[in-house]
């Protein structure tokens, strides 16, 4: 099973990128299964309405949030209306929308897709740990989901490398986001789980974490804020990691990052390319 999740999409410039590299990725690849984190999809904060069923119609099997789920009023009501967009799985209890789900994938596997966000440094939520076990207690990897894909939007990296170790063995891939700047420890853990600590942003990286450089320059060298932050609006690359699964046990074969376009380094999964 060939899985991609693509990191934070951040303005317009991330979501013109995804818009147009997603659907030649899933061909290229021959993609089964596509995650996508949007929660700064709608100018850096958020994400509306038209723009999820826009990356839904570019290839995202599911759409993924974080801490700016809710920046953007409307998401409280129309995210009830699509269970494919997740917010955090550990908000309250009452919190409109859904943490989890089980989708079908392109070649026919059950994918079950969590959304859980860190606790430090972030703002004050149930345990992810906890609710992410409780999860997979319920739906585990082949007894009741072939695959199992874990968005941990989180900031502080032992955070996220101690969620990796917590489902090691137990979820095909754990996927850190939030922080924009995409790391390069992508590897298999011991027990079979892919992992990266954060897969990036799709984005312009000129900026300082995709919004136009001069406001955050002014607030660092001032501290009197003088406008907005907005996204920076140049050329965008596509971060995210790649994952092959095995169809047999439900855990990682191979994993790569996924680099395209924009100033980074390109970086793309060659055990894909024939």
């Amino acid at each position: 099973m060939r899985l991609l999740f693509l990191g934070d999409v951040v303005g317009r410039s991330g979501r013109q990128a995804v818009l147009n590299g997603l659907p030649k990725l899933r061909d290229r690849y021959k993609l089964d299964f596509v995650v996508v984190n949007g929660e700064n999809a709608a100018g850096g904060f958020g994400i509306t309405e038209a723009i999820f069923e826009e990356l839904r119609g570019a290839g995202a099997d599911v759409v993924t949030l974080g801490n700016h789920s809710f920046d953007q009023k409307d998401t409280l009501v129309f995210i009830e209306r699509h269970d494919r967009l997740l917010r955090p799985i550990n908000y309250p209890a009452g919190t409109p929308g859904r943490g989890a789900g089980l989708f079908r994938a392109a070649n026919g596997a059950d994918v079950l897709v969590i959304n859980a966000m860190g606790l430090v440094f972030m703002p004050e939520l149930a345990c992810p740990f906890r609710a992410v076990d409780h999860e997979i207690e319920a739906c585990g990897l082949k007894r009741g989901a072939d695959a199992i894909l874990v968005d941990f939007h989180a900031e502080a990296t032992s955070e996220k490398q101690a969620f990796g170790y917590f489902l090691d063995g137990r979820a095909s891939c754990v996927v850190g986001t939030h922080t924009h700047a995409p790391t390069s420890d992508e590897r298999i853990l011991p027990r079979g789980t892919a992992y990266i600590s954060d897969a990036g942003m799709c984005g312009d990286y000129e900026s300082v974490l995709g919004m136009d450089r001069e406001e955050p320059l002014n607030r660092f060298l001032t501290k009197i804020p003088r406008g907005r932050f907005e996204p920076a609006n140049g050329p965008a690359t596509l971060s995210g990691l790649a994952i092959d699964i095995d169809d047999a046990t439900g855990l990682a074969r191979h994993t790569a990052a996924l680099r395209l376009g924009g100033v980074l380094t390109p970086t793309e999964p060659l055990f894909w390319v024939e």
